[in-house]
């Protein structure tokens, strides 16, 4: 009898334990599977796709973890006018280099299409190990917290560049584009809009503590890098791509990622180089025209980078010095803040659904739509304008770079799309740098900045419109959509 009690005993107590364990974990569990549903939903699962979206959506949580660390010890630790000194600093030390290193990357990483998976991992390696310098020098702002930056800048924008390499490896039958980056973006911006106020809690712990977990985040990336599918890192096909001027028939040019050399009967300079291998005066494989719809899309898109690069550094030294009506600096910076991330949630969210229709009238629409707000601004500057144009501006941008995105699905051949890519994401980088360095040498003047903001994008529709809007009505002379 006594055994018997001894062995019903703890039956009930296991039982509660166990239902206590269950309870406390079913919303985390529960949470998990419903993220893995919707990264892996329509054929996402099976292709490789839904892993990259996880992987983003990492690196998104580290980046913000690291900007929240940056933002507390070289803009709101002092006073505005030191601020301003410590942010140009910021960027004469990470992103003056950058501009040199920027045209570099896309090239670079060309010559490794064997290795992407292992790219990608070495970026979040590196900005693990960076993350853990800066934790020492975060709290005094020392010189050596720059060249750290500058590293952590790199590295984020290569992983950039070689996502959107990666992107069109991994699309699911019957699956667009620019559905799969929009996507892919919108899993960033959430894990961003989630890690942030963690990332600001740790601030409160300490000042290095939001490095630790930025550190910490990206060796998880690191590892789940390596989960993605080993078509990847496959190269098949795959030719650099360069892309010409408009007057030069607005063609997009391959070259063999290993070149070989001339014949002696060649002609330099003139366009008609034969290579050993050729047929009958066969000229190296080219691209036929496919006309000047995505150059001019990526014109229109810098002005749209140029533009957020600009209002991130302009209004962040404004808001400060001079709040929103009634409102704190640090309200006010939030409220702008907010308005930003909703509108480019609900860009990328329209760009969902809009998919490929028309891209080039998209981007030639949004870019209006985006200067006249701006020019609003500009003539009746109060707290809604403010706000309104920070939504405008992360909405358009949304918008417009995945109509690019489309565009370049649609007339660059696979075989060099994935370069087409890498090109031009390091194009629109080196504009946010362009629009941020204009951002922190203005005067803070609200008026001024709002025309400074409509002057950008009045620059970028002057160079685009009406070339979107003639390839427009011309249509694509070779589609080629995936």
């Amino acid at each position: 009898m006594a055994s018997a009690r001894s062995h019903d005993g703890p039956g009930p107590l296991r039982r509660t334990g166990r239902t206590l364990g269950h309870a406390l974990r079913s919303p985390f569990t529960g949470t998990a599977r419903g993220i893995r549903k919707a990264t892996h939903a329509h054929g996402a699962g099976e292709s490789g796709l839904g892993k990259l979206i996880e992987l983003h959506a990492v690196n998104g949580a580290g980046d913000v973890m690291i900007t929240v660390a940056l933002a507390s010890t070289v803009f709101f630790s002092v006073p505005t006018d030191q601020a301003r000194g410590r942010v140009a600093l910021y960027l004469a030390v990470t992103m003056a280099p950058f501009i040199v290193l920027a045209p570099v990357i896309g090239p670079l990483l060309d010559r490794l299409p064997h290795g992407r998976r292992a790219a990608m991992a070495g970026s979040m390696l590196a900005r693990a190990l960076l993350a853990l310098t800066m934790s020492g020098a975060v709290a005094t702002g020392g010189l050596e917290l720059y060249p750290a930056a500058l590293g952590v800048l790199v590295c984020s924008k290569a992983y950039g560049v070689v996502r959107s390499a990666v992107v069109p490896r991994l699309l699911p039958p019957r699956f667009s584009l620019v559905k799969a980056n929009s996507r892919v973006t919108l899993a960033g911006l959430l894990a961003t809009g989630a890690a942030a106020p963690i990332g600001a809690g740790l601030q409160t712990i300490g000042p290095p503590w939001p490095l630790y977990g930025a550190s910490a985040i990206f060796v998880g990336g690191a590892i789940l890098a390596f989960t993605l599918p080993p078509k990847v890192d496959s190269a098949k096909g795959e030719r650099k791509a360069r892309l010409v001027h408009p007057h030069d028939e607005g063609t997009v040019r391959p070259e063999p990622l290993h070149k070989e050399p001339l014949r002696k009967d060649a002609t330099p300079g003139t366009g008609r180089k034969r290579r050993f291998g050729a047929r009958n005066g066969e000229k190296r494989p080219g691209l036929r025209s496919v006309g000047p719809a995505v150059l001019h899309g990526l014109q229109a898109n810098a002005a749209h980078r140029a533009l957020s690069g600009f209002l991130i550094f302009f209004l962040a030294f404004l808001l400060r010095e001079q709040p929103l009506s009634g409102q704190s600096a640090a309200i006010s910076l939030g409220i702008v803040g907010v308005a930003a991330g909703t509108g480019n949630a609900l860009g990328t969210a329209v760009g969902s659904w809009l998919r490929a229709r028309g891209p080039e009238i998209i981007i030639a629409s949004v870019l209006g739509l985006a200067l006249g707000v701006a020019v609003l601004a500009a003539a009746f500057f109060s707290t809604v304008m403010v706000a309104a144009l920070a939504a405008m501006a992360g909405f358009t941008q949304a918008l417009s770079k995945l109509s690019l995105d489309a565009m370049i699905q649609r007339d660059v051949p696979e075989e060099v799309r994935t370069s087409a890519f890498a090109r031009s994401e390091t194009l629109l980088q080196m504009a946010w740098v362009v629009g941020g360095a204009i951002g922190i040498s203005l005067p803070l003047n609200g008026v001024l900045g709002m025309a400074v903001a409509a002057g950008i994008l009045a620059l970028g529709a002057a160079a685009s419109v009406r070339g979107l809007l003639g390839a427009a009505r011309r249509g694509s002379p070779h589609p080629r959509v995936a």
